[in-house]
């Protein structure tokens, strides 16, 4: 074997090992989860969009359509509801909260607040959302047309939950003695995610 003929196989052979090494690497990191593809969904706490066009089927509520100065000048109730779009928990009561838009909407504001666009400031007034954040997501907060916190509550709140203070801030009967309010179906993903 010449001197030439043995660096190529050399060089040859030092590539085949890079290669091997590189395979092994992938294969590794794909075990290990480092490589996987960006997965997301309705149970897990990743990223992928704004939870209200995916999960509750209403992009109608982000972003919202009055800020919450221009909700109590005009004396109208108030949903405040805080939330990332990177929790399962949100993720989940977007949907309450769609349902809840459909009855009420015309007469509350809805105004979901994502809390990474709060300002980071010491001190907010009463007519800014952070004045009401507790630092907890979901956070849902009713104000009623005279500016009074009627509901403050933090994590996923049954739709009855909700709906029982909107009756009450409304005036209206108890649901065991009134129609049911039900929100029309707009498409298949909100047939599909609305709870039964």
């Amino acid at each position: 074997m010449t001197i030439l003929q043995w660096s190529a196989w050399q060089l040859r052979s030092w590539w085949q090992a890079l290669l091997r090494c590189c395979l092994f690497g992938l294969v590794l990191a794909c075990l290990m989860g480092w490589a996987a593809p960006a997965m997301a969904g309705l149970n897990d706490d990743h990223f992928d969009g704004n939870i209200f066009p995916l999960y509750a089927g209403s992009g109608s509520l982000v972003p919202p359509k009055v800020t919450l100065a221009e909700a109590l000048q005009r004396h109208r109730p108030a949903l405040l509801v805080f939330y990332i779009d990177d929790s399962k928990d949100c993720k989940q009561y977007s949907s309450v909260v769609s349902r809840l838009d459909g009855p009420y909407g015309w007469a509350a504001d809805f105004i979901p607040i994502n809390i990474d666009a709060l300002p980071v400031k010491s001190n907010f007034e009463p007519t800014e959302p952070g004045y009401y954040y507790k630092g907890f997501v979901p956070q849902t907060v009713l104000i009623n047309q005279s500016g009074k916190v009627v509901l403050d509550e933090k994590g996923i709140l049954t739709y009855e939950q909700v709906d029982d203070v909107f009756r009450e801030v409304f005036d209206l009967l108890p649901r065991s003695e009134s129609v049911e309010l039900r929100r029309r179906q707009l498409n298949e993903i909100t047939t599909e995610l609305s709870p039964s």
